[in-house]
């Protein structure tokens, strides 16, 4: 038998549902696909997706520290770029950097410190910034 991986989901550290939304559903357009609290009075566990990439975010005390950073390598890292700039979040504006590691990387951080770094491949040689 061989070990395979299917995909590794990271787990953000939250502190106010508001701002959770307000980042990762009308920013960087996530959908929220559960949410789950053990009672009424207890903190909120829920995951959020976009185009294959999911995440869980949780207001649980020990399920993950504030501060986390998540590598997310994808394809259309332009779009991205232009469609959440185009919703003037007044917190964040960012650009697309070139890595000299043969990426283009968007990095965004929510409301909690948390760094979600949108990276695309590129050829270092032929590349230009474009954003």
């Amino acid at each position: 038998m061989s070990v395979h991986f299917e995909s590794a989901i990271p787990i953000l550290r939250i502190f106010s549902i508001e701002k959770a939304r307000e980042f990762y559903l009308d920013y960087l357009g996530f959908t929220v696909d559960f949410e789950h609290r053990f009672d009424d009075s207890a903190p909120l566990y829920m995951q959020v997706s976009r185009a294959g990439l999911r995440l869980h975010l949780s207001e649980h005390y020990g399920d993950a520290c504030p501060g986390a950073a998540v590598l997310v390598w994808m394809t259309g890292l332009d779009e991205l770029h232009a469609e959440i700039t185009a919703k003037n979040y007044p917190y964040m504006r960012p650009g697309i950097e070139l890595a000299p590691w043969g990426a283009r990387v968007m990095n965004v951080k929510d409301p909690f410190g948390n760094r979600v770094m949108f990276t695309e491949q590129y050829d270092p040689d032929t590349a230009t910034q474009t954003a």
